[in-house]
């Protein structure tokens, strides 16, 4: 079965290949030299943020284990990081929009690298205050930056449009061909030179603070809402009027809170689905595959946002319910295909299946990150946009939570027809965000006109 794995990532790669070098005039937007640099310099920031974060993800659980815990020790430790990231990441990424958000991604390199430092010590104790540091950097990473991003782009006159290929370039590198090296990179340094499962967290700490010294030296700083008489629990009742009273804001945080949820839940599921017996499988290269899929949606993704038609709003319907059908596979495979009582072997030929339907759930979420980023961009307000993104993930890292808590509670096919739903949910959601989106606006000032000739009718 090795061919397989070998004939996957083989296809994958060839096919992001030809997507990249067959672009045309159609699928490239024209921009202007200065926004190139502003580009680069963003996605050289973004892509060492990222390989810190990618460096780590793969040996959290080992390191816990070489240090002797459980998998319930090691599950309420990962329960301690999302609770972290939903409650002290919420107000700490909020304060962005006041204190700075260049400030809030200096505060992310320094937290991180607390977390990383910690990974140091076997005491439980040390471990569980770097899992709370590591849940607020988390949440920093996906609000401060992008909030970062889209404040300077405006504040310098750039094209709107142009911030979508920011954003497909920022999932391209960021978010696969970074994660495709920072695996191989993690895996050289833990297995090749043998220097240990914390040797990961050393080489992410030091990737932060390269990052960190380009942003002091190349970053300016930029505000949401930076008025002194504001606290941050005016910031939060602001933020919750915003997402209650606009149904596009409140759409597209039910959409986030859906998709991601299930991207997250699938992250502790495609490893028991694919070796239900034990079977041995590359954890490594399938990780790989995964991303390459991700860079194949982003590359899609780029050229999607670069044309007039579709609209994202529209194209996202059909992503979020081949993402859903994708995650049902599992399901179709127990239904139809008797499963194997063999412990060991190789991967089965339902796993085999099951692979491909995971290829293409990673390219819906390649499509989802720059799509995702240019809607919220579109509706959430300037002054807000730190608060409100954080806000978002309330409902996901409640969500999150559960799932861990609960997650040998359920049989696996449960936890992914429960995705799949989540995800043709978010699909009708979209429809509903596309149909406000393309209903034609009324002028503001006629009902106001209307309501004061009501008011005073002798006043014409």
């Amino acid at each position: 079965m090795e061919v397989f794995y070998y004939l996957v990532f083989g296809v994958l790669g060839l096919v992001v290949a030809a997507l990249e070098l067959s672009k045309n005039n159609k699928d490239r937007i024209n921009t202007s030299s200065a926004f190139n640099s502003f580009k680069n310099n963003y996605l050289l920031v973004y892509s060492l943020m990222m390989a810190g974060d990618w460096l780590q993800g793969p040996y959290v659980y080992y390191l816990y284990s070489t240090y002797g815990f459980g998998k319930g020790d090691i599950g309420q430790l990962f329960i301690a990081g999302f609770g972290s990231s939903m409650l002290f990441g919420t107000i700490v990424g909020s304060l962005a929009d006041k204190q700075g958000r260049k400030r809030a991604c200096v505060t992310y390199c320094i937290t991180y690298i607390l977390s990383c430092i910690t990974k140091h010590s076997p005491q439980y104790k040390v471990l569980m205050v770097g899992r709370v540091l590591g849940g607020i950097a988390t949440s920093l990473l996906f609000s401060s930056f992008e909030s970062w991003l889209v404040a300077e782009h405006n504040k310098r006159g750039f094209e709107q449009q142009w911030l979508s290929v920011t954003f497909s370039k920022a999932v391209f590198f960021g978010n696969g061909l970074v994660a495709i090296i920072a695996g191989l990179f993690g895996n050289l340094l833990v297995d090749t030179f043998s220097l240990g499962p914390v040797a990961p967290f050393d080489a992410a700490a030091c990737f932060l603070a390269i990052g960190m010294a380009v942003i002091l030296s190349s970053w300016t700083e930029n505000y949401g809402d930076p008025s002194e008489n504001k606290d941050l629990l005016t910031q939060f009742r602001g933020a919750a009027v915003a997402i209650a009273s606009d149904e596009k804001i409140a759409l597209l945080g039910a959409i986030q809170s859906l998709f991601e949820g299930s991207m997250y839940t699938f992250v502790f599921l495609w490893t028991p689905a694919l070796s239900p017996n034990e079977e041995e499988i590359p954890h490594g290269f399938i990780f790989a595959t995964f991303m390459l899929a991700s860079m194949l949606g982003s590359s899609l993704a780029s050229r999607l946002l670069s044309r007039s038609t579709p609209k994202v709003e529209s194209y996202m319907q059909i992503v979020f319910l081949v993402s859903g059908a994708a995650l049902l596979l599992p399901i179709l495979m127990t239904l139809f295909i008797a499963p194997s009582k063999v412990k060991g072997g190789g991967i089965s030929f339902s796993g085999c299946f099951q692979l491909l339907g995971f290829c293409i759930f990673e390219a819906c979420v390649g499509l989802f990150w720059p799509s995702i980023m240019k809607m919220r961009s579109q509706y959430i307000p300037e002054e807000a946009r730190s608060t409100i993104m954080n806000f978002f993930r309330i409902p996901l890292n409640i969500f999150v939570c559960v799932v861990l808590y609960n997650v040998n509670a359920f049989p696996i096919t449960v936890m992914f027809g429960m995705c799949s739903i989540f995800l043709f949910v978010a699909s009708l959601l979209q429809r509903r965000l596309m149909m406000i989106v393309d209903k034609p606006k009324t002028n503001d000032w006629t009902p106001l006109e209307e309501r004061n000739t009501e008011e005073d009718p002798l006043n014409i």
